[in-house]
């Protein structure tokens, strides 16, 4: 009889944009919150501006790796959001973000994130 493989658990998912302004921030705020190895981490152009890609890995980081936590980080002047990328939007995009997930994985806490450009995270929601 196989023995069954341990179940992999991290406390959560994070993702982020992938400019690289904002790295200097999330990375030490990242540690804070979980730790320098208890978190998956995703960098999408847009962060939630494409919700198919970030649902795909929320879900596949529910099933490797059990997370309990998703947070979603949208900054202050975005390229990938263009012309479109107002403090309204991004709130917006993130508010609906996390509702999405939460009607899917209603377990899961999804915190809301806007990164302004000094570094300070604005709780959104």
């Amino acid at each position: 009889m196989a023995a069954k493989k341990p179940i992999i658990h991290c406390d959560a998912l994070v993702v982020h944009c992938m400019d690289y302004r904002l790295q200097k921030f999330i990375q030490p705020w990242i540690t804070v919150r979980f730790g320098y190895d208890n978190f998956d981490i995703i960098s999408l152009a847009g962060a939630v501006h494409d919700y198919e890609m970030v649902l795909k890995y929320v879900q596949l980081a529910v099933l490797i790796h059990s997370i309990e936590t998703v947070c979603l980080i949208n900054h202050e002047d975005c390229r990938a959001y263009g012309r479109d990328g107002t403090y309204k939007r991004h709130k917006h995009d993130l508010m609906d973000s996390q509702f999405k997930i939460k009607a899917l994985f209603p377990k899961l806490k999804v915190e809301t994130f806007f990164l302004h450009l000094d570094g300070n995270f604005e709780s959104i929601s």
